[in-house]
């Protein structure tokens, strides 16, 4: 009995020792693979019931993890849409082949991935060389990511990117600087109006143009301080959209800068803010002119007119040239305009034991009861890390610790084989005690 427990443990011994020694190899042949998670070997005795004055070898037998909770040295590329995870999460991921299963609405069974060299392919849809393809939640047509749970991943969906996308940004806010000549107001002038054009863009991405102009309040005597703004759009057909009525402080210390604003057309002056909101053709712009006794914006000085470029938002239409994703996750279209445009956003998934996560080919994985209940975090917030572009994670495989391991488990395997080698010159010896 004592013998045969011995030979016994000798067989385990070769068995789990060529189980580290599979586990060394794939992470030695993967050492280069970026987002490999380095597979370790760990033993475990097995004891037999003893009785009084005997011993029997139970052996020993093995258990075979991945170390997915470990990170790898993030390298640099060239690629806006190579991403890694600076932290704890993964990315969501589903393969090609499931995307014929996805239910049009969401629905794609996913997995999960720390790193992946994403690029569109001919349908415009993020996906790596070996099938992986990038999902996310579709952002609204402002921009906007509306509200998803995060405890289920039927909103996610592929992410697409139409390289022959058009879009415009409508302009909404403008800022002017403006200079009235003081002199403008004073009894005996001309009381020409001067006037100024600044640029907008509507709904469509045309460009249209606010025509703005400036009448002064000659008085008989003294000096008014006084202007009438007249604003024009364009694509209202040269319609009026408001008209106001500047007054401009002369006081020491203040002179020159706004005293009050009073509507005529158009929105109310908001002190606060020193801005009015005209509505033009495509809907409400709202333009600052400065605020009450505050410097810049408008200002009636000196015996000159003039006046900055204005400052606004919105762009016409252009091409789209290029996809970033920042690191919170929200994948940018970039176009040749200047216009920048949030189109998606990529969680992170984390899940409590990410070590018991169903390790899968491609560098991948997937959820299971090991694994704990999922849960899909804006990145950097909570226990995540921040999504880095222009990055992929290289393996964690360290070459020459595993070389280290190498020599380890061949010693092990020789003595375990010396061992069966041992008893079976033992029981040799046994069967020659008949002869």
């Amino acid at each position: 009995m004592t013998i045969s427990s011995s030979l016994n443990a000798g067989v385990a011994g070769l068995n789990v020792n060529a189980s580290r020694l599979a586990t060394i190899s794939d992470n030695i042949s993967n050492s280069g693979t970026f987002g490999y998670k380095r597979a370790v070997t760990n033993f475990q005795s097995m004891v037999i019931g003893q009785s009084q004055g005997s011993y029997s070898a139970g052996g020993v037998r093995v258990v075979t993890d991945r170390m997915i909770d470990q990170r790898g040295t993030l390298v640099t590329t060239d690629n806006p849409t190579d991403l890694a995870v600076g932290g704890r999460g993964m990315l969501p991921v589903t393969s090609e082949t499931a995307m014929g299963s996805g239910d049009g609405d969401g629905g794609y069974p996913v997995m999960l991935a720390t790193t992946g060299s994403f690029r569109p392919d001919s349908e415009g849809v993020l996906r790596t060389e070996s099938g992986m393809v990038l999902l996310g939640w579709p952002a609204d047509g402002d921009g906007t990511i509306p509200t998803f749970p995060r405890d289920t991943t039927d909103a996610l969906e592929p992410v697409r990117v139409q390289t022959d996308q058009f879009a415009g940004d409508p302009t909404t806010r403008m800022e002017l600087s403006v200079n009235l000549p003081a002199t403008g107001t004073q009894s005996g002038a001309s009381g020409d109006t001067v006037t100024m054009s600044t640029e907008y863009y509507d709904n469509l991405g045309t460009s249209q143009v606010l025509e703005i102009s400036f009448t002064p309040n000659v008085p008989a005597t003294g000096s008014s301080n006084e202007w009438t703004m007249s604003i024009t759009d364009s694509a209202s057909g040269g319609a009026t959209v408001g008209t106001y009525t500047l007054t401009f402080d002369d006081a020491r210390g203040s002179g020159g800068n706004l005293l009050s604003v009073a509507d005529t057309l158009g929105g109310a002056y908001d002190p606060t803010t020193g801005t009015i909101e005209v509505d033009v053709d495509g809907g409400p712009l709202t333009i600052d002119i400065g605020e009450i006794g505050e410097p810049g914006g408008f200002t009636q000085l000196s015996d000159s007119f003039s006046h900055a470029p204005a400052v606004k938002d919105g762009s016409p239409v252009g091409n789209l040239t290029s996809v970033e994703v920042d690191d919170d996750g929200m994948v940018h279209a970039i176009y040749d305009s200047g216009l920048t445009r949030v189109i998606y956003q990529v969680p992170l998934v984390d899940v409590p034991n990410p070590n018991g996560l169903i390790a899968l080919s491609n560098q991948s994985y997937q959820i299971s009861p090991s694994s704990g209940s999922f849960f899909l975090w804006d990145a950097g917030t909570g226990p995540t890390g921040n999504i880095a572009g222009f990055s992929r994670e290289e393996s964690t495989t360290d070459v020459a610790g595993e070389l280290t391991q190498l020599i380890q488990t061949q010693r092990a395997y020789s003595s375990n084989a010396k061992v069966i080698q041992t008893v079976d010159e033992m029981l040799q010896e046994t069967t020659n005690i008949k002869r």
